[in-house]
C-alpha cells in the first residue's frame, strides 16, 4: 500500500491528506459530503465554521447511527440482485423524514441569541 497525498476542499480551505490509492475515492467523496453538509450549515445560519463543522458532524453521525440501527437484511435478501422497488421507496421516505428531523433540529442550534435545549 503506497501513500500519497491527494489535496481536498473543506469549507472553501484546501486541506492536503496522505492515503493510499485504494482508498483515494472513499477519502474524496467522504470529504465532499462533509464539505456539503458543512455548506448547509453555514447557509442555513452558522457564521463559525467551527460551528457549522460540529453540526456537520452531528447531523453525519445521526445518519450513521441510524443506519446501524436500521433491521440488517435477512441471507436470503442479501443474495438478491433486486430490491423491492416498494421497500426502496419507504426507506427513501424514511431517509427523507430523518434528514427533515436533524435539519430542523440543526436549526433551532443554530439560532442566534443563546443556546435552547434538545428536547424530544
Amino acid at each position: 500500500m503506497s501513500q500519497q497525498r491527494i489535496e481536498v476542499s473543506l469549507a472553501g480551505q484546501k486541506i492536503t491528506l496522505a492515503t493510499s490509492t485504494e482508498h483515494e475515492p472513499l477519502l474524496r467523496a467522504a470529504c465532499t459530503l462533509v464539505d456539503e453538509q458543512i455548506q448547509l450549515a453555514i447557509n442555513g445560519g452558522n457564521r463559525s465554521i467551527e460551528r457549522a463543522s460540529m453540526m456537520a458532524a452531528i447531523k453525519i453521525a445521526g445518519d450513521l447511527i441510524a443506519l446501524q440501527r436500521s433491521p440488517q437484511p435477512l441471507p436470503a435478501q442479501s443474495t438478491s440482485s433486486h430490491t423491492n422497488p416498494e421497500e426502496m421507496v419507504r426507506l427513501q421516505n424514511e431517509i427523507h423524514s430523518l434528514e427533515d428531523q436533524v435539519d430542523a433540529l440543526m436549526q433551532t442550534l443554530s439560532l442566534p441569541g443563546s443556546p435552547r435545549p434538545i428536547v424530544p
